[in-house]
């Protein structure tokens, strides 16, 4: 599970309902009691009910029924019903949609891309990189791991990535195989993950102290056979596959030999196709 704190659902209220909901004010409809349910509209993997639980909780509306977040569901489907007064639903109605359509999407083809990938290798992991739109980690994250996938890093804080931006201020791979043991005396208990373009690059690096290598827009051929190379050199280290890698081609990649896949297209994409219907209440 991770961890969105109650100041951050309540900024996603406060988004939407900065002071009040003006029409069911002027409506006059606010304390009359309702009841709203949610439904898929497709085939999906729901993501966000956790979240739509704590504002609807936060708005005094009663759950009827909920799934969990991460379940897959069919079109047609009821998710969500729940019952409060006019007001309490309005207020939650279009942030809790917005939630769940955005979350679901990203849920939805993580676990396309997980299934497709482990149909080929079981003990591959899909991982997603941090390239993601401002201001919507937690939620993207989370929707992710509903799917099936792992961040790939949640920050720069957290792991040891060496790109060629990086060594362009040390002089090149050489540079940096050069400084190799002194960087693993500063960082003991970090792996230290290197990006290779190239087969050259990523012999070197498999001969040395790096823990992982990770490769960018490298085709499947191209990487099939590198991966094959550095198994009979190293074939304790972790290789990555990362750069444009999507549906239509993850099952490529899977075959080549690494060992995770790192992606951004879980990101971007259609949220899922969610209806809202809200009915007086029988009760």
């Amino acid at each position: 599970m991770l961890f969105i704190t109650d100041e951050t659902i309540d900024r996603f209220i406060k988004e939407d309902i900065p002071y009040i909901d003006l029409t069911t004010h002027v409506l006059d409809i606010g304390n009359r009691i309702g009841s709203i349910t949610f439904t898929s509209r497709q085939n999906a993997v729901i993501s966000g009910t956790d979240e739509v639980k704590r504002i609807f909780e936060k708005l005094g509306i009663k759950i009827n029924s909920i799934i969990p977040s991460g379940t897959a569901v069919n079109a047609g489907d009821v998710f969500i019903s729940a019952q409060g007064t006019v007001e309490s639903l309005h207020m939650a109605w279009k942030v809790c949609m917005n939630i769940l359509e955005y979350c679901s999407g990203i849920a939805t083809r993580t676990r396309k891309l997980v299934e497709t990938a482990k149909k080929i290798n079981s003990r591959i992991e899909v991982v997603t990189t941090r390239k993601i739109f401002p201001g919507t980690k937690e939620l993207s994250i989370k929707a992710a791991m509903d799917g099936g996938a792992l961040p790939h890093r949640l920050g720069l804080s957290e792991t040891i990535l060496i790109f060629e931006q990086h060594m362009t201020f040390l002089g090149g791979i050489d540079g940096l195989l050069s400084k190799l043991d002194d960087i693993k005396t500063r960082a003991y208990e970090k792996k230290i993950t290197v990006e290779a373009k190239c087969r050259e690059e990523a012999i070197k690096l498999s001969r040395s102290c790096v823990d992982a290598i990770q490769f960018d827009k490298i085709s499947p051929k191209e990487l099939g056979e590198i991966v094959y190379d550095i198994r009979n050199i190293n074939p304790a280290i972790t290789l990555i596959g990362t750069g444009g890698i999507n549906a239509d081609n993850i099952g490529e990649y899977a075959a080549t030999g690494v060992d995770v896949i790192n992606t951004t297209w879980v990101y971007f994409g259609k949220p899922a196709d969610i209806g809202v219907n809200m009915e007086v209440s029988k009760i």
